[in-house]
């Protein structure tokens, strides 16, 4: 695709999106491809540094989020605020149309990839004539849950929370994915009841699938193959998989100054494949009461853990952990407060699992690792990203009480079911998964495609522009 090929993209003010944004943002620029990467000023200060030998070919591009009662001043992503504040951001996201409109003005770009929650911008770029692409930063499976546009927006065949516990009519084919039912209200909810932007999550996702040209997921056939098949079906429009945007794995004194590094020295102490990685992801704000039974849990199942803990707003650090923990789990555990590198603790050879909350971003690191998976799932997608792992033998989901809390007990024996499982079972076909998350030649092939296809595509155009002169 020549070099004066130009795409803008316009993530959704979430990290677990901003980042795969970037990533593809960074493969279409190696690609040749001029990219536009719109975003407001503190999230764009965020981001990773682009490589050099790229920055030529991507522009990131301010856009000023507006003050809004409701939402906290500087807080221009999910993981600034709290989730009953995220629909203030969303609104606050609703008000960039008109600025946004000032960057088509001035240039104007062959292509719009905009993520779902940006539904208003597909009646901004027709105005100009640039088609609009969806990339979805969610698996493919979670979508095909959702179903067709229509029934995003409608709920015609799933009309009460309790269907949202099981898998769809429109599944083809034997399925675990689905909601637990403490879950499933809030999901239904958040689908089909517009907040305070005055929209509902399914009113964005419909209007954004029905109006673009093509999906571009990131995923691969060699996992959701099914799940990407269906959606095609689904949504009677190209589904194109880009692959999953793995982690480069790299020797870790290549990435971190391992000397200066209390994890790295510590973790350098235990046996291969002994040591529990815990962590729920910069998003998931955990309250003061489960980060206790956790601890707890983790305690009593006797393995080495490192843990990386957020701390919940308002909580003073000294009350963070239960009293005496760390003296108690001396040696046997760690606890990192604040940012840590995790693709180069999970690099780590004596990492032997992960405890986390099922976002497909940390299933996409962990298994590019071949680690098997102990899954806590809480808000959003998490909970079908669970049960497809566990479809696939991949993982195991701690059992949770009706209310969805656990216990100590449940954390306990999951670690120990997975970590010192003597069939080796989850392990075993982690393992096998990682030669396919890993492969780089694979998944770059996916953004070899899609760019052939983005080459196609604009052909395409420009001949429908001679024909109608």
């Amino acid at each position: 695709m020549a070099a004066s090929t130009h795409v803008m993209v316009f993530p959704w003010l979430a990290f677990g999106h901003m980042l795969p944004f970037l990533e593809l943002s960074m493969k279409l620029a190696a690609n040749g491809i001029r990219v536009s990467y719109i975003s407001t000023p503190r999230n764009l200060e965020r981001l990773p540094s682009i490589p050099t030998h790229l920055s030529n070919n991507i522009k990131l591009v301010q856009l000023a989020l507006p003050k809004l009662d409701g939402l906290p001043e500087n807080c221009e992503a999910t993981v600034d605020i709290q989730e009953d504040e995220i629909q203030y951001l969303k609104k606050a996201y609703d008000q960039l149309q008109s600025p946004f409109e000032k960057l088509l003005q001035n240039d104007t770009p062959d292509l719009i990839l905009i993520d779902f929650s940006a539904y208003w911008v597909p009646e901004i770029a027709a105005k100009y004539g640039v088609p609009i692409g969806f990339f979805s930063a969610y698996a493919a499976s979670t979508l095909a849950f959702t179903g067709p546009p229509d029934e995003m927006r409608w709920g015609h065949r799933r009309k009460t929370p309790e269907a949202f516990t099981v898998a769809p009519e429109w599944f083809t084919f034997h399925s675990l994915v689905a909601y637990s039912p403490d879950y499933a209200s809030i999901m239904f909810q958040a689908l089909h009841v517009p907040d305070e932007s005055g929209k509902s999550g399914g009113e964005r996702l419909s209007s954004v699938i029905e109006a673009c040209e093509f999906v571009a997921i990131r995923s691969c056939k060699e996992f959701e193959g099914k799940y990407i098949n269906l959606l095609q079906e689904l949504y009677k429009r190209p589904v194109l998989p880009i692959g999953i945007l793995p982690p480069e794995i790299r020797k870790l004194e290549n990435t971190i100054n391992a000397a200066d590094s209390n994890w790295s020295k510590w973790l350098d102490t235990k046996k291969p494949k002994s040591v529990l990685f815990v962590g729920f992801g910069s998003e998931y704000k955990m309250p003061l009461e489960q980060v206790h039974e956790l601890a707890y849990g983790l305690e009593l199942s006797g393995l080495d853990f490192i843990w990386i803990l957020r701390k919940p707003k308002g909580v003073n650090g000294r009350k963070l952990l239960p009293p005496n923990f760390e003296v108690s789990v001396l040696n046997k555990g760690l606890v990192c407060l604040g940012w840590v590198p995790q693709k180069e603790i999970l690099a780590h050879p004596s990492i032997g699992g992960c405890l986390f909350h099922s976002g497909w971003g940390t299933i996409i690191e962990s298994l590019s690792f071949g680690l098997p998976l102990i899954l806590m799932p809480m808000v959003a997608d998490q909970g079908l990203c669970a049960k497809l792992l566990v479809e696939k033998g991949l993982g195991y989901e701690v059992p949770r009480n009706e209310d969805g809390s656990f216990t100590r007990d449940m954390v306990a024996e999951s670690v120990k079911l997975v970590i010192d499982d003597k069939s080796q079972t989850i392990r075993e076909k982690a393992s096998q998964m990682s030669s396919v998350f890993s492969d780089q030649n694979v998944q770059n092939s996916y953004i070899t495609s899609f760019v052939s296809y983005l080459q196609r595509f604009k052909r395409s155009l420009e001949s429908m522009e001679v024909i109608s002169s």
